[in-house]
């Protein structure tokens, strides 16, 4: 049974506070007040330079993500990942960034390496999990909270369809753990092509940078972070197709009442 009381992550906050706003904030608020004063142009309100900005749209994602432990008690897998993230672009930042307003060479390169490392690290972790005790398609998808996994066994069990339910889980934390190796490349790649062409040494560099890591983020959860549910998607299918198939129960039998 399930707590009522606990405490369910909105996706819509999630999305917002995590993607959206940080956006907003390296696109918009980005722009040097004095540079702007110096090129000609003139200064918002808004502008409050790249360093703020980089911090601001830093420290929302660090705060909701402090905020929930807090709240819950709990350490959310998810939430930890995005802190490890956000620290990392942010002291990623400061190495790069140079005293003089220029940023350092190769930025689109050790930033691509960047974004690539978690779904690399996580899918090499949940590919090699899949012999062990407790594989990481369990934590993420095949699990007590969504399937009847005790249902399932005993009628896989009835029917001593053992090895064809191990090959099923095998398959499906492969393709999962594929969809990581993908979202690792295409990172990369994005990086690379955003930053394509990036003047390291002009005048408004540190802007401009900003604005392509607000790009990234951007472009990153729609290109990137839209397939990888709509694969995930296709897991989930595949993966009831086949419990269906060696249990011979249907997919309100499979799946937990909502």
């Amino acid at each position: 049974m399930h707590d009522p009381k606990t405490h369910q992550e909105h996706p819509l906050a999630n999305i917002l506070i995590n993607v959206l706003i940080p956006v907003l904030v390296l696109s918009y608020l980005s722009k040097d007040p004095a540079l702007q004063e110096q090129l000609g142009k003139d200064a918002k309100p808004w502008h409050i330079g790249p360093l703020k900005a980089m911090l601001v749209a830093i420290a929302l994602p660090f705060g909701y993500g402090v905020w929930h432990f807090i709240k819950t008690r709990k350490a959310n897998f998810f939430s930890g990942l995005g802190l490890f993230s956000v620290l990392l672009t942010g002291g990623l930042t400061l190495y790069l960034w140079n005293k003089d307003g220029s940023v350092k060479e190769h930025a689109g390169l050790l930033f691509g390496l960047k974004e690539a490392m978690i779904p690399l690290v996580l899918g090499v972790a949940i590919f090699l999990s899949r012999r062990s005790a407790t594989p990481l398609l369990n934590v993420f998808l095949y699990n007590d909270s969504l399937f009847d996994i005790p249902k399932i066994e005993k009628r896989v069990e009835e029917h001593d369809n053992q090895p064809g339910y191990e090959k099923l889980l095998d398959q499906a934390n492969a393709m999962f753990a594929g969809s990581f190796f993908l979202s690792s490349a295409l990172n990369l790649v994005m990086a690379l092509w955003f930053f394509k062409g990036f003047d390291r040494s002009a005048t408004d560099a540190l802007e401009v940078y900003n604005g392509i890591i607000g790009k990234l983020t951007g472009w990153g959860f729609a290109i990137i972070g839209i397939p990888l549910l709509a694969i995930m998607f296709l897991i989930l299918k595949r993966l009831m197709g086949g419990l269906s198939a060696l249990t011979g129960l249907k997919d309100d039998e499979i799946l937990l009442p909502r």
